[in-house]
């Protein structure tokens, strides 16, 4: 038994990695993929040195990531061999519902659907190219880039904009068109989101 961190920093396979949440935006994935394929080879490296992806051993010494999915997906689609993961704890001699408890209560785990939904944690997909789209992850994360909030130490603070969004906006055909983003930002500074993590205000 230990619970402590045996390796530090490992290089993992980004196919071998497994997601703590159900959802990505699948449009920031494809954003992601551009820039990487905007780099050279000297850039790709730096770019990897930069954002090790934080880590959490899990049962049979699985390592679960609780952040960057968007972009583990990005690197896989990507053909990429091998990303950094800090280990942050070792979990891998919890049984599967103790461990899965744990991640939720250090807020390591985001079981949630598509439709915002919330759902066993047997339903979180066993690989990153297993994750479905919520076009409307994708929103909040454009409305932030635009101002619309700032960038907020809140584990999932974009899911809980994305589910505001669910609740008060349509999206035809999962698309997040200018005048859907418009429309985000103006909702992004009124009252109604000022309980969401990273509100900057009214606009006077």
């Amino acid at each position: 038994m230990s619970s402590g961190v045996r390796h530090p920093l490992l290089s993992i396979a980004p196919g071998k990695l497994r997601p703590t949440q159900m959802t990505v935006g699948r449009a920031e994935v494809a954003d992601k993929r551009s820039e990487w394929e905007k780099l050279g080879k000297k850039k790709r490296k730096d770019l990897l040195a930069q954002h090790w992806f934080p880590g959490v051993l899990g049962p049979k010494n699985q390592v679960f990531i609780v952040d960057h999915h968007h972009l583990g997906l990005a690197l896989y689609e990507e053909g990429v061999k091998e990303v950094p993961v800090m280990i942050q704890r070792d979990f891998s001699w919890l049984e599967p519902p103790v461990f899965w408890h744990t991640m939720e209560f250090n807020r390591w785990a985001h079981p949630y659907d598509q439709h915002g939904q919330r759902q066993t944690y047997d339903a979180i997909p066993k690989m990153l190219k297993d994750m479905a789209d919520d076009p409307f992850r994708t929103l909040a994360a454009r409305v932030r880039l635009a101002g619309g909030y700032s960038k907020d130490a809140t584990p999932y603070s974009e899911f809980l904009w994305a589910d505001f969004f669910r609740r008060n906006m349509k999206l035809k055909s999962g698309n997040v068109t200018p005048k859907v983003l418009q429309d985000a930002l103006l909702m992004a500074h009124a009252h109604d989101t000022a309980y969401l993590p990273g509100w900057s205000g009214q606009i006077q």
